[in-house]
Protein backbone atom coordinates (compact mmCIF):
# COMPACT_ATOMS: atom_id res chain seq x y z
CA UNK A 1 0.00 0.00 0.00
CA UNK A 2 1.05 3.40 -0.77
CA UNK A 3 2.02 6.00 1.63
CA UNK A 4 -1.01 8.23 -0.13
CA UNK A 5 -3.13 5.40 0.39
CA UNK A 6 -2.01 4.94 4.03
CA UNK A 7 -3.00 8.50 4.22
CA UNK A 8 -6.04 8.37 2.99
CA UNK A 9 -6.89 5.32 5.06
CA UNK A 10 -5.97 7.00 8.26
CA UNK A 11 -7.62 10.29 7.65
CA UNK A 12 -11.03 8.01 6.61
CA UNK A 13 -11.07 6.29 9.91
CA UNK A 14 -10.04 9.29 11.99
CA UNK A 15 -13.34 10.91 10.08
CA UNK A 16 -15.10 8.02 11.18
CA UNK A 17 -14.09 8.46 14.79
CA UNK A 18 -15.18 12.07 15.00
CA UNK A 19 -18.78 11.30 13.31
CA UNK A 20 -19.37 8.15 15.94
CA UNK A 21 -17.93 10.88 18.52
CA UNK A 22 -20.79 13.58 17.27
CA UNK A 23 -23.40 10.91 17.71
CA UNK A 24 -22.05 9.84 21.22
CA UNK A 25 -22.32 13.40 22.31
CA UNK A 26 -25.70 13.90 20.88
CA UNK A 27 -27.33 10.90 22.50
CA UNK A 28 -25.69 11.05 25.81
CA UNK A 29 -26.34 15.06 25.80
CA UNK A 30 -30.27 14.10 25.08
CA UNK A 31 -30.72 11.11 27.36
CA UNK A 32 -29.13 13.48 29.89
CA UNK A 33 -31.23 16.17 29.54
CA UNK A 34 -34.40 13.18 30.24
CA UNK A 35 -32.14 12.15 33.15
CA UNK A 36 -32.23 15.41 34.59
CA UNK A 37 -36.02 15.66 35.07
CA UNK A 38 -35.01 12.97 37.86
CA UNK A 39 -32.50 14.52 39.62
CA UNK A 40 -34.09 17.68 39.31
CA UNK A 41 -37.83 16.75 41.32
CA UNK A 42 -35.67 14.54 43.65
CA UNK A 43 -33.68 17.45 44.79
CA UNK A 44 -36.30 19.33 44.92
CA UNK A 45 -38.92 17.88 47.32
CA UNK A 46 -37.18 15.02 48.45
CA UNK A 47 -36.10 17.09 51.79
CA UNK A 48 -39.71 18.89 52.30
CA UNK A 49 -41.20 15.57 51.33
CA UNK A 50 -39.14 13.42 54.13
CA UNK A 51 -40.25 16.11 56.45
CA UNK A 52 -43.46 15.74 55.56
CA UNK A 53 -43.74 12.22 56.17
CA UNK A 54 -41.74 11.26 58.89
CA UNK A 55 -42.97 14.42 60.59
CA UNK A 56 -39.13 15.62 61.88
CA UNK A 57 -36.84 18.61 60.09
CA UNK A 58 -33.79 16.77 61.21
CA UNK A 59 -34.77 13.79 59.47
CA UNK A 60 -35.06 15.65 55.82
CA UNK A 61 -31.32 15.97 55.64
CA UNK A 62 -31.17 12.26 54.60
CA UNK A 63 -32.95 13.18 51.39
CA UNK A 64 -29.88 14.28 50.07
CA UNK A 65 -27.77 11.62 52.14
CA UNK A 66 -29.96 8.54 50.68
CA UNK A 67 -29.90 10.55 46.95
CA UNK A 68 -25.69 10.86 47.20
CA UNK A 69 -25.94 7.37 48.90
CA UNK A 70 -27.18 5.63 46.33
CA UNK A 71 -25.47 7.51 43.74
CA UNK A 72 -22.20 6.58 45.71
CA UNK A 73 -22.73 2.91 46.02
CA UNK A 74 -23.75 2.78 42.00
CA UNK A 75 -20.58 4.45 40.91
CA UNK A 76 -17.80 1.67 41.28
CA UNK A 77 -20.69 -1.55 40.07
CA UNK A 78 -21.17 1.08 36.77
CA UNK A 79 -17.63 1.41 36.33
CA UNK A 80 -17.50 -2.15 36.06
CA UNK A 81 -20.26 -2.95 34.01
CA UNK A 82 -18.98 -0.02 31.88
CA UNK A 83 -15.46 -1.98 31.79
CA UNK A 84 -16.57 -5.32 30.85
CA UNK A 85 -19.46 -4.45 28.37
CA UNK A 86 -19.05 -0.99 27.64
CA UNK A 87 -20.64 2.48 28.45
CA UNK A 88 -24.12 1.53 26.77
CA UNK A 89 -25.61 -0.98 29.34
CA UNK A 90 -24.44 0.64 32.69
CA UNK A 91 -25.96 3.66 32.02
CA UNK A 92 -29.48 2.15 30.41
CA UNK A 93 -29.09 -0.27 33.79
CA UNK A 94 -28.46 2.79 36.18
CA UNK A 95 -31.96 4.43 34.44
CA UNK A 96 -33.84 1.29 34.91
CA UNK A 97 -32.81 1.94 38.47
CA UNK A 98 -33.53 5.28 38.93
CA UNK A 99 -36.80 4.73 37.40
CA UNK A 100 -37.68 1.90 39.88
CA UNK A 101 -36.48 4.40 42.24
CA UNK A 102 -38.98 6.75 41.57
CA UNK A 103 -41.58 4.06 41.81
CA UNK A 104 -40.63 3.45 45.28
CA UNK A 105 -40.09 7.01 46.63
CA UNK A 106 -44.15 6.95 45.59
CA UNK A 107 -44.81 4.14 47.55
CA UNK A 108 -42.93 4.97 50.26
CA UNK A 109 -45.24 8.41 50.87
CA UNK A 110 -48.58 6.88 49.74
CA UNK A 111 -48.11 4.07 52.77
CA UNK A 112 -46.65 7.23 55.18
CA UNK A 113 -43.31 5.72 55.42
CA UNK A 114 -40.29 8.14 55.40
CA UNK A 115 -37.86 4.84 55.59
CA UNK A 116 -39.53 3.14 52.41
CA UNK A 117 -39.54 6.86 50.97
CA UNK A 118 -35.65 7.25 51.69
CA UNK A 119 -34.97 3.49 49.62
CA UNK A 120 -36.95 5.52 46.70
CA UNK A 121 -34.46 8.52 47.21
CA UNK A 122 -31.21 6.18 46.94
CA UNK A 123 -32.41 4.14 44.31
CA UNK A 124 -33.47 7.33 42.17
CA UNK A 125 -30.10 8.56 43.16
CA UNK A 126 -28.64 6.16 40.84
CA UNK A 127 -29.71 8.86 37.97
CA UNK A 128 -27.27 10.77 39.55
CA UNK A 129 -24.43 8.14 39.23
CA UNK A 130 -25.38 7.72 35.29
CA UNK A 131 -25.10 11.75 34.90
CA UNK A 132 -21.42 11.38 36.12
CA UNK A 133 -20.52 8.20 33.61
CA UNK A 134 -21.80 9.76 30.98
CA UNK A 135 -19.41 13.11 30.89
CA UNK A 136 -16.82 10.48 30.95
CA UNK A 137 -18.61 8.93 28.29
CA UNK A 138 -18.54 11.25 26.20
CA UNK A 139 -14.88 11.71 26.93
CA UNK A 140 -13.95 8.23 25.76
CA UNK A 141 -13.01 9.54 22.09
CA UNK A 142 -12.69 13.14 22.47
CA UNK A 143 -9.12 14.25 20.83
CA UNK A 144 -7.14 15.17 24.13
CA UNK A 145 -7.14 19.11 23.10
CA UNK A 146 -11.10 18.76 23.10
CA UNK A 147 -11.38 16.46 25.66
CA UNK A 148 -12.73 18.94 28.54
CA UNK A 149 -15.27 20.65 26.14
CA UNK A 150 -16.87 17.71 25.12
CA UNK A 151 -16.88 16.76 28.61
CA UNK A 152 -18.48 19.73 29.82
CA UNK A 153 -21.17 19.68 26.98
CA UNK A 154 -22.57 16.39 28.27
CA UNK A 155 -22.50 18.16 32.10
CA UNK A 156 -24.36 21.36 30.30
CA UNK A 157 -27.35 19.15 28.85
CA UNK A 158 -28.18 18.41 32.55
CA UNK A 159 -29.15 22.18 32.33
CA UNK A 160 -32.25 21.51 30.73
CA UNK A 161 -34.15 18.90 32.85
CA UNK A 162 -32.24 19.61 36.09
CA UNK A 163 -33.90 23.30 36.03
CA UNK A 164 -36.93 21.83 34.98
CA UNK A 165 -37.20 19.36 37.88
CA UNK A 166 -37.77 21.36 40.70
CA UNK A 167 -40.59 23.45 38.69
CA UNK A 168 -42.28 20.47 38.54
CA UNK A 169 -44.54 20.94 41.87
CA UNK A 170 -47.44 22.81 40.12
CA UNK A 171 -47.71 19.97 37.40
CA UNK A 172 -46.88 17.06 40.00
CA UNK A 173 -49.45 18.61 42.30
CA UNK A 174 -52.30 18.22 39.41
CA UNK A 175 -50.82 14.32 38.61
CA UNK A 176 -50.57 13.67 42.03
CA UNK A 177 -54.30 14.92 43.37
CA UNK A 178 -55.20 12.62 39.59
CA UNK A 179 -53.50 9.65 41.79
CA UNK A 180 -54.65 10.35 45.12
CA UNK A 181 -51.04 10.75 45.65
CA UNK A 182 -49.53 13.67 48.15
CA UNK A 183 -48.78 17.01 45.95
CA UNK A 184 -44.89 16.45 46.53
CA UNK A 185 -45.29 12.49 45.33
CA UNK A 186 -46.89 13.75 42.09
CA UNK A 187 -43.73 15.10 41.39
CA UNK A 188 -41.98 11.82 41.26
CA UNK A 189 -44.21 10.86 37.96
CA UNK A 190 -42.13 12.61 35.77
CA UNK A 191 -39.11 11.17 36.16
CA UNK A 192 -40.18 6.96 35.58
CA UNK A 193 -41.39 8.48 32.22
CA UNK A 194 -37.87 10.55 31.99
CA UNK A 195 -35.46 7.56 32.94
CA UNK A 196 -37.51 5.31 30.90
CA UNK A 197 -37.05 7.21 27.62
CA UNK A 198 -33.22 8.00 28.54
CA UNK A 199 -32.87 4.17 28.73
CA UNK A 200 -34.23 3.69 25.16
CA UNK A 201 -32.74 6.24 23.43
CA UNK A 202 -29.21 5.21 24.98
CA UNK A 203 -29.98 1.43 24.12
CA UNK A 204 -30.79 2.15 21.07
CA UNK A 205 -28.36 4.88 19.68
CA UNK A 206 -25.03 4.64 21.95
CA UNK A 207 -23.64 2.67 19.27
CA UNK A 208 -21.39 1.85 18.75
CA UNK A 209 -19.75 1.75 22.26
CA UNK A 210 -17.68 4.90 22.48
CA UNK A 211 -15.58 2.95 25.11
CA UNK A 212 -15.41 -0.38 23.41
CA UNK A 213 -14.70 1.31 20.67
CA UNK A 214 -11.92 3.44 21.98
CA UNK A 215 -10.41 0.37 22.85
CA UNK A 216 -9.45 -0.83 19.13
CA UNK A 217 -7.39 2.32 18.86
CA UNK A 218 -3.76 2.81 19.47
CA UNK A 219 -3.08 4.57 22.71
CA UNK A 220 -1.91 7.72 21.46
CA UNK A 221 -0.52 8.82 24.40
CA UNK A 222 2.98 9.14 24.17
CA UNK A 223 2.29 10.90 20.61
CA UNK A 224 -0.30 13.66 22.14
CA UNK A 225 2.10 14.30 24.73
CA UNK A 226 5.06 15.20 21.95
CA UNK A 227 2.91 17.10 20.20
CA UNK A 228 1.22 19.38 22.43
CA UNK A 229 4.89 20.35 24.14
CA UNK A 230 4.81 23.38 22.40
CA UNK A 231 1.26 23.89 22.03
CA UNK A 232 0.56 25.75 25.51
CA UNK A 233 1.07 25.37 29.20
CA UNK A 234 -2.40 23.71 29.60
CA UNK A 235 -0.80 20.42 28.66
CA UNK A 236 1.97 20.25 31.30
CA UNK A 237 -0.33 19.03 34.21
CA UNK A 238 -0.87 15.79 31.73
CA UNK A 239 2.66 15.40 30.99
CA UNK A 240 4.20 15.96 34.24
CA UNK A 241 1.52 13.82 36.60
CA UNK A 242 0.80 11.27 34.73
CA UNK A 243 0.00 8.20 36.46
CA UNK A 244 0.29 9.81 39.44
CA UNK A 245 -1.18 8.08 42.26
CA UNK A 246 -0.97 10.40 44.64
CA UNK A 247 -2.19 13.52 41.93
CA UNK A 248 -5.24 11.09 41.39
CA UNK A 249 -6.11 10.50 44.76
CA UNK A 250 -6.01 14.37 45.44
CA UNK A 251 -7.90 15.14 42.67
CA UNK A 252 -10.42 12.77 43.23
CA UNK A 253 -10.54 14.47 46.71
CA UNK A 254 -10.65 18.16 45.92
CA UNK A 255 -14.14 16.98 44.13
CA UNK A 256 -15.56 15.54 46.59
CA UNK A 257 -15.06 18.03 48.93
CA UNK A 258 -16.79 20.58 46.18
CA UNK A 259 -19.47 18.01 46.43
CA UNK A 260 -20.03 17.69 50.07
CA UNK A 261 -19.93 21.70 50.30
CA UNK A 262 -22.63 22.09 47.67
CA UNK A 263 -25.10 19.36 49.13
CA UNK A 264 -24.70 20.65 52.39
CA UNK A 265 -25.65 23.93 51.98
CA UNK A 266 -28.21 23.42 48.89
CA UNK A 267 -29.88 20.47 50.83
CA UNK A 268 -30.60 22.75 53.89
CA UNK A 269 -31.78 25.80 51.55
CA UNK A 270 -35.45 24.68 51.18
CA UNK A 271 -36.21 24.59 55.17
CA UNK A 272 -34.33 27.11 55.19
CA UNK A 273 -36.31 29.54 52.93
CA UNK A 274 -39.58 27.75 54.07
CA UNK A 275 -38.70 28.70 58.06
CA UNK A 276 -38.46 32.70 56.65
CA UNK A 277 -41.60 32.72 55.13
CA UNK A 278 -40.38 30.99 51.97
CA UNK A 279 -43.19 28.71 49.45
CA UNK A 280 -42.31 25.73 47.78
CA UNK A 281 -42.59 27.83 44.55
CA UNK A 282 -39.68 30.11 46.18
CA UNK A 283 -38.00 26.77 46.83
CA UNK A 284 -38.35 25.68 43.18
CA UNK A 285 -37.09 28.56 42.16
CA UNK A 286 -34.22 29.28 44.43
CA UNK A 287 -33.26 25.55 43.48
CA UNK A 288 -33.60 25.98 39.65
CA UNK A 289 -31.46 28.89 40.24
CA UNK A 290 -28.72 27.04 41.97
CA UNK A 291 -28.64 23.92 39.58
CA UNK A 292 -28.30 26.41 36.21
CA UNK A 293 -25.33 27.40 38.27
CA UNK A 294 -23.96 24.45 38.45
CA UNK A 295 -24.54 23.02 35.21
CA UNK A 296 -25.21 26.44 32.59
CA UNK A 297 -21.72 27.54 32.53
CA UNK A 298 -20.25 24.17 31.80
CA UNK A 299 -19.58 24.78 28.41
CA UNK A 300 -17.53 28.00 28.94
CA UNK A 301 -15.06 25.89 31.81
CA UNK A 302 -14.24 23.59 29.53
CA UNK A 303 -13.07 25.80 27.57
CA UNK A 304 -11.39 27.19 30.31
CA UNK A 305 -10.07 24.03 31.41
CA UNK A 306 -8.33 23.93 27.78
CA UNK A 307 -7.15 27.00 27.62
CA UNK A 308 -5.45 28.06 30.76
CA UNK A 309 -5.48 24.69 32.88
CA UNK A 310 -7.84 22.17 34.65
CA UNK A 311 -5.46 23.23 37.82
CA UNK A 312 -6.24 26.97 37.63
CA UNK A 313 -9.94 26.62 36.18
CA UNK A 314 -10.51 24.45 39.68
CA UNK A 315 -8.47 27.50 41.65
CA UNK A 316 -11.01 29.73 40.63
CA UNK A 317 -13.80 27.73 41.29
CA UNK A 318 -12.81 27.42 45.38
CA UNK A 319 -12.59 30.98 44.84
CA UNK A 320 -16.16 31.15 43.56
CA UNK A 321 -17.21 28.81 46.25
CA UNK A 322 -15.82 31.16 49.11
CA UNK A 323 -17.93 33.55 48.23
CA UNK A 324 -21.02 31.68 48.53
CA UNK A 325 -20.26 30.73 51.66
CA UNK A 326 -20.12 33.85 52.78
CA UNK A 327 -23.22 35.60 51.37
CA UNK A 328 -24.68 32.00 53.12
CA UNK A 329 -23.48 33.21 56.56
CA UNK A 330 -24.59 36.38 56.29
CA UNK A 331 -27.96 35.58 53.87
CA UNK A 332 -30.42 35.36 57.06
CA UNK A 333 -34.02 36.22 56.39
CA UNK A 334 -32.81 37.60 52.87
CA UNK A 335 -34.28 35.39 50.33
CA UNK A 336 -32.17 37.65 47.59
CA UNK A 337 -28.73 36.14 49.38
CA UNK A 338 -29.71 33.07 49.74
CA UNK A 339 -30.25 32.98 45.81
CA UNK A 340 -27.20 34.52 44.98
CA UNK A 341 -25.44 32.04 47.19
CA UNK A 342 -26.98 28.85 45.70
CA UNK A 343 -25.83 30.51 42.17
CA UNK A 344 -22.62 31.03 43.18
CA UNK A 345 -22.52 27.56 44.95
CA UNK A 346 -23.38 26.19 41.72
CA UNK A 347 -21.12 28.21 39.70
CA UNK A 348 -18.02 27.41 41.96
CA UNK A 349 -19.00 23.82 41.95
CA UNK A 350 -19.09 23.30 38.38
CA UNK A 351 -15.59 25.04 37.91
CA UNK A 352 -14.19 22.73 39.95
CA UNK A 353 -15.88 19.28 38.92
CA UNK A 354 -15.59 19.74 35.79
CA UNK A 355 -12.03 20.35 35.72
CA UNK A 356 -11.26 18.40 38.23
CA UNK A 357 -13.05 15.37 36.42
CA UNK A 358 -10.85 16.32 33.79
CA UNK A 359 -7.67 16.45 35.21
CA UNK A 360 -8.82 13.11 36.10
CA UNK A 361 -8.43 11.94 32.74
CA UNK A 362 -5.63 13.45 31.83
CA UNK A 363 -3.16 12.43 34.40
CA UNK A 364 -4.85 8.63 34.00
CA UNK A 365 -3.50 6.04 32.11
CA UNK A 366 -5.70 5.33 29.67
CA UNK A 367 -6.38 1.23 30.42
CA UNK A 368 -6.93 2.45 34.01
CA UNK A 369 -8.93 5.31 33.47
CA UNK A 370 -12.75 3.34 33.95
CA UNK A 371 -11.59 2.34 37.13
CA UNK A 372 -10.27 5.55 38.78
CA UNK A 373 -13.31 7.26 37.37
CA UNK A 374 -15.62 4.52 39.20
CA UNK A 375 -13.67 5.92 42.23
CA UNK A 376 -13.98 8.87 41.83
CA UNK A 377 -18.06 9.25 41.05
CA UNK A 378 -18.11 6.85 44.26
CA UNK A 379 -16.28 9.03 47.04
CA UNK A 380 -17.79 12.44 45.16
CA UNK A 381 -20.87 10.76 45.91
CA UNK A 382 -20.42 9.48 49.28
CA UNK A 383 -18.91 12.92 50.64
CA UNK A 384 -22.05 14.40 49.77
CA UNK A 385 -24.11 11.76 51.27
CA UNK A 386 -22.07 12.31 54.44
CA UNK A 387 -22.77 15.96 54.10
CA UNK A 388 -26.34 15.45 53.51
CA UNK A 389 -27.05 13.77 57.10
CA UNK A 390 -24.67 16.30 58.92
CA UNK A 391 -26.10 19.14 57.28
CA UNK A 392 -29.53 18.00 58.80
CA UNK A 393 -28.05 17.77 62.20
CA UNK A 394 -26.33 20.61 62.03
CA UNK A 395 -28.75 23.08 60.79
CA UNK A 396 -31.36 21.42 63.49
CA UNK A 397 -28.74 22.18 66.02
CA UNK A 398 -27.89 25.64 64.92
CA UNK A 399 -28.99 27.56 62.12
CA UNK A 400 -27.98 27.83 58.19
CA UNK A 401 -25.08 30.07 59.48
CA UNK A 402 -23.31 27.57 61.46
CA UNK A 403 -23.41 25.72 58.82
CA UNK A 404 -22.01 27.85 56.06
CA UNK A 405 -19.01 28.18 58.81
CA UNK A 406 -18.57 24.25 58.41
CA UNK A 407 -18.55 24.38 54.99
CA UNK A 408 -15.40 26.62 54.96
CA UNK A 409 -13.69 23.93 57.09
CA UNK A 410 -14.79 21.70 54.09
CA UNK A 411 -13.48 24.56 51.24
CA UNK A 412 -10.08 24.82 53.07
CA UNK A 413 -9.42 21.06 52.73
CA UNK A 414 -10.18 21.28 48.91
CA UNK A 415 -8.01 24.38 48.12
CA UNK A 416 -5.32 22.53 49.99
CA UNK A 417 -5.51 19.10 47.93
CA UNK A 418 -5.52 21.16 44.75
CA UNK A 419 -2.37 23.25 46.11
CA UNK A 420 -0.83 19.77 46.77
CA UNK A 421 -1.33 18.62 43.00
CA UNK A 422 0.17 21.93 41.82
CA UNK A 423 3.18 21.15 44.11
CA UNK A 424 3.34 17.50 42.53
CA UNK A 425 2.94 18.76 39.66
CA UNK A 426 5.88 20.94 39.84
CA UNK A 427 8.10 18.22 41.39
CA UNK A 428 7.45 15.86 38.37
CA UNK A 429 8.30 18.32 36.09
CA UNK A 430 11.50 19.13 37.78
CA UNK A 431 12.61 15.53 38.02
CA UNK A 432 11.71 15.18 34.20
CA UNK A 433 12.66 18.47 32.45
CA UNK A 434 12.71 16.21 29.28
CA UNK A 435 8.87 16.46 29.51
CA UNK A 436 7.91 20.14 30.45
Amino acid sequence: MSAAETNAETELHEARIRAVQRRTLWTLSIATILGGLGVGAALSVGALLLAEVSGNDAISGLASATFNGGAALAGIPLARIAARHGRRRALVTGSLVAMAGAFVAILGSAIGQWWVLAVGLAMLGVASAVQLLSRFAAADLAQPKNRARDLSLVVWAITIGAVVGPNLLGPGAVVGDMLGLTPLAGVFVFPIIAQGLAALLTWLMLRPDPLLLSRTLPDPTAEQMAAAASDSKKAAPAKALLGNRRAQVLTIFAIAMAQAIMVALMAMTPLHLMHHEGTPQLVGFTLSLHIAGMYGLSPLIGFMAGRIGSLQTMAIGWVVLLSSVVFSYISGASHFTVQLAMVLLGVGWGLVTVAGAALLTEITPAMERTKWQGRSDTFMSAAGAVAGVLSGVIFAMSDFSFLAVVSSGLLALGAVASLLIAGHQRKAAKSAPELA
